[in-house]
């Protein structure tokens, strides 16, 4: 699976505000409801806050994968946002994030879901990658996202 199956140009919001962890996952279940089938953003939240109590999805370097299973979501979702500002999100190194993919996945889609995860996390383990999304503007965006 590659990140291009679940992202598009109206699913990167760059220089987004947020003030905390919290507000940042209200704001990206509220942007994703539109591109979820259905699904309301506070179902969204409520699944994405769940996954947060099994460990923080802060992966470190400033890149947080939040993430989260959803009973009826027709396909997977993927929204990227570069944050204004880093915010505390109680990632694994302790650094501040400013980098986040949020990933929405189908309940049930276990191999591919595991196929998706893998795909976004390669894409910001690489130094380069990272640092073109910190200056990028959204068409930029779109295109190292996806590799093209």
């Amino acid at each position: 699976m590659e990140i291009a199956d679940f992202i598009a140009k109206d699913r990167i919001a760059l220089d987004l505000r947020v003030r905390d962890k919290a507000q940042l996952l209200r704001e990206l279940a509220k942007r994703a409801e539109p591109h979820g089938g259905g699904i309301a953003a506070d179902t969204i939240l409520a699944a994405l806050l769940s996954r947060e109590t099994l460990g923080s999805t802060g992966l470190g370097k400033g890149f947080a994968l939040p993430h989260a299973r959803i009973e009826g979501l027709p396909g997977f979702v993927g929204l990227f946002a570069r944050l204004a500002r880093p915010i505390e999100y109680d990632s694994i190194d302790r650094t501040p994030v400013d980098l986040v993919f949020l990933l929405l996945m189908p309940a049930g889609s276990d191999n591919n879901s595991v196929a998706a995860l893998a795909a976004v996390a390669r894409r910001f383990r690489d130094g380069q990658t990272v640092a073109r999304l910190r200056k990028a503007d959204s068409a930029t965006a779109q295109t190292v996202l996806i590799g093209r």
